[in-house]
């Protein structure tokens, strides 16, 4: 699997034309404790940039993006009733939707994990 990172701080990771978003350690470190998330349905068509999901901590909230377009075939159900979970693991348990890409060149917009470690260390 490959990942790949927006500006806006979300995580796309991919294996073949089916992805899993979610955010950032950096993005959940800035947003503190995760109080409320929520993901989309299945069946759902998102685009690239799109509002998917939303997250809300103790500080603020906050609206999750598509990295890419496609078609929701899973929300984590998970984030309902443990929101911490995108604290504790945003890399992996704490992913928000699974989908499969509609435009897989999408993909070459993004940062590889290098590009995007660059991108955060130029912010702080």
């Amino acid at each position: 699997m490959t990942m790949y990172f927006t500006k806006d701080h979300e995580w796309i990771s991919v294996d073949g034309s089916l992805g899993t978003v979610g955010i950032t350690d950096y993005a959940q470190k800035a947003l503190g404790d995760i109080v409320y998330a929520e993901v989309p349905e299945k069946g759902r068509k998102v685009t690239k940039g799109g509002d998917s999901a939303v997250v809300e901590s103790v500080k603020a909230a906050s609206e999750v993006y598509s990295p890419v377009s496609g078609t929701v075939t899973a929300g984590n159900d998970a984030l309902a009733g443990q929101p911490a979970l995108v604290n504790e693991s945003p890399e992996a348990d704490g992913w928000f939707f699974k989908l499969e890409l509609s435009n897989t060149a999408e993909l070459e917009e993004l940062m590889d994990r290098a590009a995007y470690d660059e991108y955060v260390a130029g912010l702080e």
